[in-house]
């Protein structure tokens, strides 16, 4: 009953009921790990459920009127788009710099770190506890013993990745630690899904850093130690964007501590040309804003989609829309690892390329190392950075985080580290597809049934 009344899903709904009535004890169990969502309780708790989306005539006009002039005419429906779907307003004024894996990255935002005066905000998935995570904990501890305030905000789940617990070794460095959603069983906390896939960084309201990129080692592709290489694009960000991004850290960190206080509000002044805009995804009231958004901008799609993910099992929607951008002679082009640190993700996803080669868009698999990266840009001008994968964990399942970039610079950049991976990858067919054996084609099957909680 309980499916049946609150699924959103159908085919969820569906498949939950025949669980739970083919196996009567395993399916109630399961259920209670795995399907019921408790996000939206907590958060009504904590009172973070009061924005809703406005569709009214009034509201659409004013986020029009909103849009700036310096948007191009073909993305201001766009614009207009994600001016709906997020709490924030479309800013000018940023700059954003491509970071390209922790050779890059770990020292901008470690150098960053030790600049700070006021406030650490840091929030990832994963904290390894390696030479990285030990160093960025270091650096965190001496940031908080000269008067800093260091928050350090870890998913629940994500933070048993590393033993001891990463949670474990930053509090006793003497910093603010919060777990988002930890499972325990006293008192009892069965979300397993639903988990906090944010990875960002606020240093005193002037710069952040978002992306996809996790704390560790194995993103250290020049690290002869590196036992599992994992390439991967992280941004560093300034401008009044920081000030985005400050409020949806907040707003987990209350979730999760049920605590409302916030460090001293910085100015955020302009240092760019760039047009930014935060865009905040997940199963509670922002359920299905990524979707919309990707689909939307697909749709405004002329020229060109640039998509780079590592796990591609996108919903009826995008297929959709990436069908019909094919079909209307725009140009689709996919890149997917062609070893993926998740085998079955991989074979699910092969169960479903067909689709969208059928209609002519171009897949292509990267050859190793493994690529973590998360890339989405149209027709050279519209790009979205951040967590998100485009699976059903991440659209549906995950709270995630990413930045609407407008402006064709930035794209540019974008574009020659995808076509490099493009160009540099083997192209996926149809005849290659629909030519897997029988045995291959069933386990594909079996992954692509499972996809929802892949």
């Amino acid at each position: 009953m309980h499916a049946l009344l609150y699924k959103r899903d159908s085919r969820a709904a569906f498949g939950w009921i025949a669980v739970c009535v083919l196996a009567p004890v395993a399916g109630p169990v399961l259920y209670l790990f795995f399907g019921l969502n408790r996000v939206r309780g907590r958060a009504r708790d904590l009172g973070l459920t009061g924005f809703r989306l406005g569709y009214e005539r009034g509201h659409r006009l004013a986020a029009l009127e909103a849009i700036p002039d310096s948007v191009q005419p073909q993305f201001r429906n766009l614009a207009q788009v994600g001016q709906g779907l997020s709490r924030h307003a479309l800013s000018d004024g940023n700059r954003v710099d491509t970071l390209v894996n922790g050779e890059q990255a770990y020292p901008a935002m470690l150098e960053a770190i030790a600049s700070a005066r006021s406030h650490v905000l840091l929030t990832t998935y994963l904290l390894d506890n390696d030479w990285t995570g030990q160093t960025f904990t270091e650096t965190l501890s001496k940031a908080a013993g000269r008067g800093v305030d260091v928050r350090v905000l870890l998913d629940g789940f994500g933070d048993w990745y590393s033993w001891p617990k990463s949670s474990r070794r930053l509090r006793r460095a003497g910093l603010k630690v919060a777990r988002f959603l930890a499972p325990r069983l006293f008192p009892p906390s069965l979300a397993i899904n639903m988990r906090n896939h944010h990875k960002t960084l606020i240093i005193d309201d002037r710069i952040g850093f978002a992306g996809g990129m996790n704390i560790g080692d194995r993103h250290c592709l020049e690290l002869d130690s590196n036992p599992r290489p994992t390439a991967d694009v992280h941004f560093r960000i300034e401008g009044p964007a920081v000030a985005q991004m400050r409020e949806e850290f907040l707003r987990l960190w209350t979730f999760a501590t049920g605590n409302e206080d916030a460090p001293p509000r910085l100015s955020t002044p302009p240092t760019g040309t760039l047009l930014c805009r935060t865009v905040a995804d997940g199963p509670d009231e922002d359920l299905d804003r990524l979707t919309m958004l990707l689909t939307a901008a697909i749709a405004e799609a002329r020229h060109s989609v640039r998509i780079m993910t590592p796990y591609f099992l996108p919903p009826r929607e995008l297929i959709g829309a990436i069908q019909a951008a094919s079909v209307r002679g725009v140009s689709v082009s996919v890149v997917l690892p062609e070893k993926n640190n998740l085998p079955y993700v991989h074979w699910a996803t092969r169960n479903m390329l067909w689709e969208i080669l059928f209609r002519g868009a171009r897949v292509v698999y990267q050859p190793p190392p493994f690529n973590h990266a998360k890339l989405f840009i149209v027709d050279g001008y519209y790009s979205l950075v951040g967590s998100a994968n485009w699976d059903p964990r991440s659209l549906r399942l995950n709270f995630e985080l990413q930045v609407e970039v407008y402006g064709r610079e930035f794209a540019s950049g974008l574009i020659e580290y995808f076509d490099h991976a493009f160009e540099s990858g083997s192209e996926v067919t149809l005849e290659e597809v629909d030519g897997r054996g029988l045995p291959v084609r069933l386990r594909d099957s079996v992954c692509w049934l499972f996809s929802p909680y892949l």
